[in-house]
């Protein structure tokens, strides 16, 4: 079965190719095992180190995915293949171009639905979501598939239209389609994102490091935390689950942990004690725009449905931190 992963060259994208590749099958339910006999890894840039060590049955297409010809050339024609379409223009870029965030995230999602549904093959598809479709005056601290969505970024509304048209494609069995609404992803590393989320990572990252940080938000803030082999994890289980048995409902909010920006700087401080890191300087520098904008996010997560399939959070920020430096020791530098 091939295997198509949009967004390949971010950090996720690149981490659930790699983890795909070291799977080498996935159990579609309802009908069985299927051996993963190709992956097309598709971005608009896809840098050196999210290609280094991959089999050379992973295929590279840097293109931009917003457009027909783009999209032509991954989409296959007559056989039946899977799709992680992850690409996307990320929440701070998206508030300062908005025509850049319309083009890519809705239409260039659009078209690639589209490719889909004319494919004479059955496209089975994980939609990246986010919980950024959550926001407003109204909305609670605790979100989940319940909750309404009322998005105050326009990256937020893109995603929720990508979760309608999943729901919709699929009730017309134009696609076998199914959303995950992704929480803030930590520890992100190598150089800060667009996200306005991205002060999550970069507040252990650079610390760990040795180098100072700016941090643009309150210590008092609150944030629901995922880390990235939790949701790597996710987007497979979403894969592998029976399309049918979710109902005409196909969205899924990951769960989370709640977390008070204070008590992340204090594991990170334990961590850092335990296995004497020299820490670098957390520097408390307000910035408006993301303080606006976070605050009108949710602080924790309701997850009956996903955790049904298997989904689960992270016990600790201890566990991320340690995994972080499991698996990034070189970026961190000092582990």
């Amino acid at each position: 079965m091939k295997v198509i992963v949009t967004g390949a060259g971010g950090f996720i994208g690149t981490q659930l190719v790699r983890e795909l590749c070291q799977r080498g099958t996935l159990a579609l339910r309802p009908s069985g095992e299927v051996e993963i006999s190709s992956i097309v890894a598709a971005d608009l840039c896809i840098p050196e180190e999210s290609r280094q060590g991959l089999p050379d049955w992973v295929s590279f297409v840097e293109a931009d995915l917003s457009t027909d010809e783009a999209v032509d050339s991954i989409i296959p024609k007559e056989e039946d293949f899977l799709l992680f379409h992850l690409a996307a223009i990320v929440s701070g870029d998206g508030e300062r171009d908005f025509d850049l965030c319309i083009r890519v995230n809705l239409e260039g999602t659009v078209k690639l639905f589209e490719a889909c549904r004319n494919s004479r093959g059955q496209a089975r598809l994980v939609f990246a979501s986010s919980l950024a479709v959550f926001g407003g005056e109204a909305c609670p601290p605790v979100v989940g598939d319940e909750t309404k969505p009322l998005p105050q970024t326009t990256y937020g509304m893109t995603k929720l239209a990508g979760e309608l048209m999943i729901n919709d494609y699929s009730r017309k069995d134009f696609l076998d389609g199914r959303a995950i609404r992704l929480p803030t992803i930590f520890i992100r590393p190598g150089k800060p994102n667009a996200a306005l989320s991205s002060f999550a990572s970069g507040l252990f990252r650079e610390p760990l490091s040795g180098v100072d940080f700016e941090l643009p938000v309150s210590r008092e803030q609150g944030v629901p935390l995922l880390s990235y082999r939790k949701v790597v994890e996710a987007f497979v289980l979403a894969m592998e689950c029976d399309g049918e048995a979710l109902g005409d409902d196909r969205t899924l909010t990951l769960p989370s942990r709640q977390y008070f920006v204070r008590d992340m700087i204090s594991a990170l401080e334990r961590v850092a004690e335990q296995k004497g890191i020299t820490l670098g300087k957390i520097i408390d520098q307000p910035d408006p725009l993301v303080i606006k904008v976070v605050e009108g996010w949710p602080i924790g997560t309701e997850s009956k449905r996903a955790e049904a399939l298997g989904m689960s959070a992270d016990s600790s920020v201890e566990e991320v931190i340690e995994a972080y430096l499991e698996d990034f020791h070189e970026v961190s530098g000092q582990a």
